[in-house]
């Protein structure tokens, strides 16, 4: 049986094709103010991270990386490229279908960590309690009534795209999608 992704020619595209620089920079942006944006929503979220202010976190998927200071204030700015990370996070899975199979089914995709176990549990706090709150900022734009007629919608076509996703051969039984956790053989910080 053949389980190649139809879209896989797609992913070898992509692989060879790289960005220009400024596309990165601004991508790497916009992904800051909007985790700042997500944590200034949250107190405790943000009162957790102010704990490791100081720290780097380094987040890779594929070919996408991104290194992320965390602030006295509890919210990320990008490091400077030549910051040494306290915490590497890598997504085991390269396929995006696989990514968005395992969020949609509420569960986490499956990650690699190494490094500072503190601040990976501060990291796992944040990712099993901190929630965007899209109806409130479509509110904020368009109302209540439009934003809830629109996060209506979209909750709608989520619950179908899960239904989708769950019928494909091969996917993936709910249970299956167990984060790998690889702590540093040093429990403090990342092996070099």
């Amino acid at each position: 049986m053949n389980n190649t992704s139809p879209f896989s020619f797609l992913q070898s595209i992509a692989s060879r094709l790289q960005p220009p620089a400024w596309v990165v920079d601004e991508g790497q942006q916009r992904l800051v103010l909007f985790l700042n944006h997500v944590l200034m929503q949250e107190k405790e979220a943000q009162d957790r991270l102010a704990r490791k202010k100081g720290n780097v976190l380094h987040v890779r998927w594929g070919v996408f990386a991104i290194d992320l200071l965390i602030t006295p204030a509890g919210l990320f700015d990008r490091a400077s490229p030549s910051a040494k990370p306290d915490l590497l996070v890598a997504v085991a899975a390269d396929s995006p279908i696989t990514v968005a199979q395992s969020v949609l089914a509420g569960k986490p995709p499956p990650v690699k960590i190494e490094g500072d176990v503190q601040l990976a549990a501060e990291l796992g706090w944040l990712a099993e309690n901190l929630r965007w709150d899209v109806e409130e900022d479509l509110s904020r734009v368009l109302g209540d009534i439009p934003a809830h007629a629109l996060a209506d919608a979209g909750r709608r076509l989520l619950e179908g795209l899960k239904q989708f996703l769950a019928m494909r051969p091969g996917a993936p039984a709910a249970a299956s999608t167990v984060p790998a956790v690889t702590p540093a053989p040093d429990a403090g910080k990342a092996a070099t």
